[in-house]
């Protein structure tokens, strides 16, 4: 079977890891499956000509179910979704959003949630048959590459030029240019913090390995495959608390949780005073994504349910 699958596909983003990984499932259970930019389609009509020009597509599936799942409406062959996070704790909020969004999760023959909580809020706001919404966490696989040099890494985000005992580094891509040229102001006039470009998967993880932790500020998260990777690697998580956050961060049991900026400053100096809290939550940390998000599992749940699409 040939499916086609549409995701938002921003270079070294997590949407783009997780696509590629869902991928390779697919193809390792001996289908063929075309991960195509949902931003390369303006609409529904566009997906529909392409499916039209190449009839050998015999099924679709999306991450996102407005940003993607919208351009599958209109297709004549059987689809599948998978919750990207923003779609259900955010979109939902726009009406006009909304009702599309409940179009979409009628038509599917299946959805995917990371989280029960997750799935909870689908079932809440967004009406469909609970029966086809699964609920499958984020497999994680780390990989630190050799070749990475730390020194080179700080000296790009110029922290050489400063001699502060604890500074923050934000690394990644810019998405959306309004939040990025705001973070960027911010960062000019703030000391102890800096940018980085975004970096390859294996140097990410060598640079976050090197770190004393790793924080999650966001206030939507469907779930956060950077924390889990934290985990993985051996570096404690400081994360907001927030339902993506709080449904895989157990408050001093596999990271920390903070709801303001003077608590985020309390967990961190408790991380860096007691080292006995800091040894707990990356114990309890790496056997809870060893149980709860190995490959395995996510692999056999995407190949069973890519089954149905026959």
């Amino acid at each position: 079977m040939k499916l086609l699958f549409l995701a938002c596909l921003s270079p070294k983003t997590g949407n783009h890891t997780t696509a590629e990984r869902i991928r390779s499932y697919i193809e390792s259970a001996g289908h063929t499956c075309e991960l195509r930019d949902a931003g390369e389609f303006q609409s529904p009509a566009d997906v529909v000509n392409l499916v039209s020009e190449h009839p050998k597509f015999e099924a679709a599936l999306a991450i996102h179910l407005f940003k993607a799942g919208r351009l599958l409406m209109d297709i004549e062959i059987p689809f599948g979704v998978i919750f990207g996070g923003t779609d259900i704790n955010e979109d939902v909020k726009v009406e006009q959003k909304r009702v599309v969004m409940e179009q979409v999760l009628l038509k599917a023959r299946f959805a995917v949630a990371f989280t029960d909580k997750l799935r909870e809020e689908a079932e809440l706001f967004l009406v469909s048959q609970s029966s086809k919404i699964y609920v499958q966490p984020q497999a994680i696989q780390t990989d630190v590459t050799e070749k990475f040099c730390w020194t080179e890494f700080l000296r790009s985000s110029e922290w050489h030029c400063e001699n502060l005992l604890n500074v923050l580094v934000i690394i990644g891509p810019k998405i959306d240019p309004v939040l990025s040229a705001e973070v960027e102001t911010v960062v000019k006039r703030t000391a102890g913090v800096f940018l980085a470009q975004e970096r390859c998967q294996q140097e990410l993880h060598a640079a976050m390995k090197r770190c004393f932790a790793v924080v999650n500020s966001s206030v939507s998260e469907g779930m956060s495959a950077a924390i889990l990777e934290a985990m993985d690697l051996g570096v404690p998580v400081l994360a907001r608390n927030i339902p993506g956050n709080a449904a895989v961060v157990q408050h001093e049991v596999t990271g920390l949780l903070y709801s303001s900026p003077q608590e985020f400053v309390h967990q961190s100096q408790r991380l860096l005073s007691d080292h006995e809290l800091r040894e707990r939550v990356v114990r309890n940390g790496k056997l809870y994504v060893e149980e709860r998000h190995g490959v395995k599992q996510e692999r056999e749940t995407y190949q069973r349910l890519v089954d149905t699409l026959h």
